[in-house]
């Protein structure tokens, strides 16, 4: 009743309830266990840490406890906010304040000497497993959909992944303490060289099962190979290097994310086009009569579609002459009605010889040519057909013998040196 005189507050709680004598706080044990001095300095704190971690860590024979209270001493007076709450209120007062923890002892020794902080959980998520996914041109310019088969790491069907038998027991390793790494300290001179490496009595695994306790499946593995037939769809206008990512259908590990499949692309070279970026090229072959006279000519696409073009007649086509048909180029990704363009280089193929007939007709149709003006005292020489690797392959030689012999001729000797008349 609130009527009868107490407080109406009470009953929620929310009262200062009835008044109890407050305990001495403790506020100097963890001053204590680094052995300096209530007004000491920030950078006295931390080489009191240093001493006293490396003489006591347990990788050097220290005892553990001794250890961990050393790490929570010098976590909460390292850090400016949680010593003034200790200052006030001792360890309840920091354990209420909030904030968290360095994560434990090891943890506090890595951070103050290198190695990431926070001791690494493990991947968050299985790595990928990478397949180069060769397809050609046609593929790429339609799109398609392979069936591949792949074989990958899965959990246990049998014992869901936990590597043990039914009614079997899992026991947390010792060795690590079920964190799957164990850290080995070394110091050399001034360094301080921490190792983490993978904990050699549980494999990793941060727990240890007995021979009989084993799943049979699986053999205490925890994972069985699985065979799975995956529809990889390559999409319009990819080219090399594109990635098709197959989310959660790669490789499982117990207590992390699946990982993913990662198709590579690889295009194959095709016979007629070559393709950069969203355009096409090819090299088309004309005769000297075509390029000269115009043609008609038809293209099979990559689609099997037939196109058809013209070079009218008087456009004089030249060799490597390049033209370019718009929209017919490669279709762009994620936009497939949007293509790049088609450029086509024409070659021409020149006649290896002509008929005297032949020559008539075209001197007759393009003019005789006119014929170079001679004075009589020009020299004539002779041509061959070579090929243009032989342009700066010919070597000069000199005949040393020849050389010296005109030398000889001229009186003067071998060395040029004439004799002095008296």
């Amino acid at each position: 009743m609130f009527f009868g005189g107490g407080d109406p507050f009470e009953h929620f709680g929310g009262g200062p309830g009835p008044a109890r004598s407050r305990e001495p706080v403790d506020n100097e044990t963890y001053y204590r266990v680094l052995g300096v001095e209530r007004e000491c300095s920030n950078s006295e704190i931390k080489k009191a840490y240093r001493k006293l971690a490396l003489k006591h860590h347990p990788d050097r024979g220290g005892d553990p406890e001794q250890f961990k209270l050393i790490s929570e001493a010098y976590e909460t007076l390292s850090d400016e906010e949680k010593r003034k709450r200790y200052d006030e209120g001792g360890k309840e007062a920091v354990e209420n304040g909030g904030g968290g923890g360095a994560g434990g002892p090891e943890d506090v020794f890595s951070a103050f000497f290198g190695g990431g902080g926070r001791r690494d959980a493990g991947p968050k998520q299985v790595a990928p497993m990478k397949h180069v996914l060769r397809v050609g041109l046609e593929d790429l310019y339609n799109g398609k959909t392979s069936r591949l088969a792949i074989t990958r790491d899965r959990k246990c069907g049998t014992c869901g992944g936990s590597g043990v038998r039914k009614g079997g027991v899992v026991r947390t390793c010792g060795t690590c303490n079920g964190r799957k790494v164990v850290v080995r300290v070394r110091q050399i001179g001034p360094m301080i060289q921490q190792v983490r490496t993978v904990c050699p009595d549980c494999n990793g695994t941060g727990v240890q099962i007995r021979e009989g306790d084993r799943c049979p499946d699986c053999k205490g593995k925890k994972l069985t190979k699985d065979r799975k037939v995956l529809e990889v769809y390559v999409e319009k206008g990819m080219k090399s290097g594109d990635k098709i990512v197959m989310r959660g259908e790669g490789n499982e590990e117990p207590d992390v994310a699946p990982g993913d499949i990662v198709f590579v692309v690889e295009q194959r070279e095709h016979d007629v086009f070559k393709r950069k970026g969203a355009d096409l090229l090819m090299v088309k072959k004309i005769s000297l009569s075509q390029a000269l006279c115009g043609f008609t000519e038809t293209i099979t696409h990559l689609d099997d579609r037939v196109l058809t073009y013209t070079v009218a007649p008087g456009s004089v086509i030249k060799d490597q002459s390049l033209m370019r048909i718009e929209g017919e180029g490669m279709p762009i990704k994620g936009d497939p009605l949007q293509k790049g363009n088609l450029f086509i280089v024409f070659k021409i193929v020149f006649p290896e010889s002509l008929s005297p007939d032949q020559v008539e007709r075209i001197a007759a149709a393009l003019g005789a040519p006119e014929p170079a003006t001679l004075t009589g005292d020009e020299e004539e020489v002779f041509m061959e057909e070579v090929e243009i690797e032989q342009f700066g392959q010919t070597k000069a030689s000199i005949n040393r013998s020849e050389h010296y012999d005109e030398d000889d001729e001229d009186g003067q000797g071998p060395g040029g040196v004439q004799c002095q008349q008296m």
